[in-house]
């Protein structure tokens, strides 16, 4: 199994910003779990992250016939691109939306992801343990269900 997890605006910067919402581990220390935990389960991971809306667009049409999955992290993404979600919802790729903080309890407009409808499910507020939930699903999946 190959997953592509795809991190979006400022998570660069995690472990250095708003540590109390976010925490105090970086992006590089949540992938290095992540590593362990695809190893110990047979399951090939790929990292990218990007600042820039359309090359995350990008990364996810390129997942098509090379992933069986996709881990997305799209930060403040969900709440504002119509992109992201017309490029989930067209490739044939099941998406699983993870959020490290919980978008419900804290400002309004963080309350509606437009990616959440388009995607298999969503994962918020448990911090880097959604990233490892997301790759539980995939790795127990028999079978996707359809969008």
């Amino acid at each position: 199994m190959h997953i592509s997890i795809i991190n979006g605006p400022n998570l660069n910067m995690l472990g250095k910003r708003q540590l109390n919402i976010y925490g105090n581990m970086s992006l590089e220390e949540i992938n290095e779990y992540i590593i362990n935990y695809a190893k110990e389960n047979d399951i090939n991971v790929d990292f990218y992250q990007s600042n820039i809306e359309g090359e995350i667009i990008n990364k996810i049409w390129q997942s098509s016939g090379h992933f069986d999955g996709i881990i997305i992290n799209p930060g403040a993404y969900s709440h504002t691109s119509i992109a992201i979600r017309d490029a989930i919802a067209g490739v044939c790729v099941p998406v699983v939306e993870v959020h490290i903080s919980n978008i419900f309890g804290r400002e309004e407009f963080r309350h509606r992801s437009y990616l959440t409808p388009v995607c298999v499910g969503s994962i918020v507020g448990l911090g880097y343990l959604g990233y490892i939930l997301a790759l539980e699903y995939f790795a127990l999946s028999s079978s996707f269900p359809t969008r």
